[in-house]
């Protein structure tokens, strides 16, 4: 029989997003400050990090930081050797996320092909 493996949820995300998922339990994560020069130098460094870390299942980045490390995220899915899942979550309250149901069933459904309802 197959040994079960406990995987932890890492978050890459700002001060406010970051604090409100460690109060959740989230113990794996790395802050970033926008307004700083080597923004986009320290996502990738933090997501490539995470990803390469066997003790990490989940890295979750706001939505609105993705456009930043596309090229990162579609090597990190296509890699076979790497069981780590990105997900994005809503960096804010936005007009065209209003059904945040419907933007997670389609979601996971891009993500594994199947849709799944809880």
């Amino acid at each position: 029989m197959m040994q079960l493996k406990s995987l932890d949820i890492a978050i890459v995300g700002n001060k406010d997003q970051t604090a409100l998922m460690r109060l959740a339990g989230i113990k794996k994560y790395v802050i970033i400050d926008t307004d700083t020069h080597d923004f986009q130098d320290k996502l990738k460094d933090a997501v490539t990090n995470f990803s390469r870390d066997a003790t990490v299942g989940i890295i979750m980045i706001p939505d609105n930081w993705m456009g930043y490390i596309d090229d990162l995220v579609r090597e990190i899915r296509m890699s076979k050797r790497i069981s780590t899942i990105i997900v994005e979550f809503p960096s804010q309250f936005e007009s065209e996320k209003k059904n945040v149901k419907e933007y997670y069933k389609t979601y996971t459904k891009n993500l594994i092909g199947f849709n799944i309802e809880i």
